[in-house]
């Protein structure tokens, strides 16, 4: 799915990785003629390039950044207590995760464009929530849940 580039930094060679909207970094080398990307050699080209879109193939496998950490969770819904927001399309901020942990029961998530697909989640298949990208959720009769949201670990940030 496409990610928006926020900023750049450089990795332990001094290769140029962009860094995404979602939480995810992507090496933006300039290795012709494979990769011809001169723009990533200057402070100029790569600041035109902040706010262009990469296509993050670690955002199409529903993969929560590594540095990221659980900072908060909902309190257990069931079919009468879930607020009637998480019924309809929602989304989560932008670099803001979320896993949907069921603890009793089953539940219907489905997830909207840039996926279009529907899950079963349940105790053993957890559903992964992606930043910006609106679903909502059906719960069963008998459906217990949670959300738990992830955000970057604070405590890596210079």
């Amino acid at each position: 799915m496409l990610r928006k580039i926020v900023g750049f930094h450089q990795d332990h060679e001094s290769h140029w990785v962009a860094d995404l909207d979602c939480g995810h970094a992507q090496h933006t080398r300039h290795d012709p003629p494979f990769f011809p990307r001169p723009w990533v050699l200057t402070p100029a080209g790569r600041t035109a390039h902040v706010g262009l879109e990469l296509d993050c193939v670690l955002c199409d496998r529903k993969t929560i950044p590594n540095e990221y950490i659980a900072y908060r969770q909902t309190p257990i819904f069931n079919a009468t207590t879930l607020p009637p927001g998480l019924r309809q399309r929602h989304s989560t901020k932008t670099g803001i995760w979320g896993i949907i942990h069921v603890v009793v029961g089953t539940l219907r998530y489905r997830i909207h464009h840039p996926f279009n697909s529907e899950e079963i989640l349940d105790q053993q298949r957890p559903g992964i929530v992606l930043p910006d990208v609106e679903h909502d959720v059906q719960p069963s009769d008998n459906t217990e849940f949670y959300v738990e949201f992830w955000r970057p670990d604070a405590s890596l940030e210079p």
